[in-house]
């Protein structure tokens, strides 16, 4: 059973689905699952919530703020901080519910909610089981993958900001082409093919970034102290063909033996989002970490 559910995060409204089992029995151990950059709770969330409702968890997926049906302006804005904050809003809002052991919650996020969901845990320690899948800390990929043209946008930020001040509306940006040809480099191509066709397109995931979060992201760091996180279990599933393979390694390199490395087998960055060969092997350690560690 999924139901539309709104809940409050630094005085904004986000937009959530509520998953619950058929067969509601005492209360549940409940999972936040958040979205990648740019997408939204109908993508890669909801494969994975639907999947998890079906073993006995409440689930709850949300848009983050500035995103998808989610409160505010201007859309499209990535705050590496604020989507912290919403993950902290969203575990406030299962321990309100009658439904949910506010004991027993964990927390999961795909590609960058994949690194910002270990940065909110290392503090909130209502978050008792942490899992990334493909996470991706946002700032370094861009930085990888075009460095000039990262920092030409951080210098321009604070200009940017001005000409809001001054009534202009917010200067975006397209993460992704609209299509892909064999010039496209592989990490990129493979975005497309979710997010710029049937596979994985919605549209409320336009794709479209504000040019100023990158002055954001710029001071923002996933992993620099995830060993706070500790004693608490931090569980990093990423495909062994991925991209962004090394953020999982070095997550659990820099944690104090309380982190797992969990390696789907001739999967890329995208295929975890929703390939059905891919997904499901990472859904089985999924349940059987949360099935251990939210008791």
């Amino acid at each position: 059973m999924r139901t539309d559910v709104r809940f409050p995060a630094n005085g904004l409204q986000l937009a959530g689905h509520l998953y619950l089992p058929d067969c509601v029995d005492g209360p549940l151990a409940g999972i936040v699952v958040g979205h990648p950059t740019t997408g939204v709770k109908e993508q890669a969330p909801a494969a994975y919530a639907t999947r998890l409702v079906k073993e006995g968890f409440a689930v709850l997926t949300f848009d983050a703020a500035f995103q998808g049906e989610s409160e505010d302006m201007p859309r499209g804005l990535e705050d590496p901080f604020q989507r912290a904050e919403d993950f902290r809003a969203a575990v406030s809002y299962l321990t309100t519910r009658p439904e949910i052991d506010s004991e027993r919650i964990g927390v999961m996020g795909v590609c960058g909610s994949g690194a910002y969901v270990p940065y909110a845990a290392q503090t909130d320690h209502r978050m008792k089981a942490v899992a990334g899948v493909s996470g991706t800390d946002v700032p370094s990929f861009f930085r990888g993958a075009d460095s000039e043209g990262w920092q030409q946008m951080v210098a321009n930020s604070g200009k940017l900001r001005s000409a809001e001040a001054a009534g202009e509306p917010a200067a975006t940006f397209a993460v992704l082409p609209e299509t892909a040809d064999a010039d496209t480099p592989a990490p990129t191509a493979e975005f497309v093919d979710y997010y710029k066709t049937p596979r994985g397109h919605h549209p409320r995931s336009t794709g479209d970034m504000v040019v100023r979060s990158a002055d954001l992201l710029e001071q923002f760091d996933s992993f620099a102290d995830v060993a706070k996180i500790a004693p608490r279990p931090l569980l990093m599933i990423a495909g062994s063909a991925a991209v962004t393979r090394g953020f999982s390694e070095k997550a659990v390199a820099d944690s104090p033996g309380n982190a797992e490395l969990f390696l789907v087998e001739g999967a890329t960055h995208v295929d975890l989002y929703d390939r059905d060969q891919y997904v499901t092997p990472a859904v089985a350690r999924l349940i059987e970490f949360f099935s251990k560690d939210l008791v």
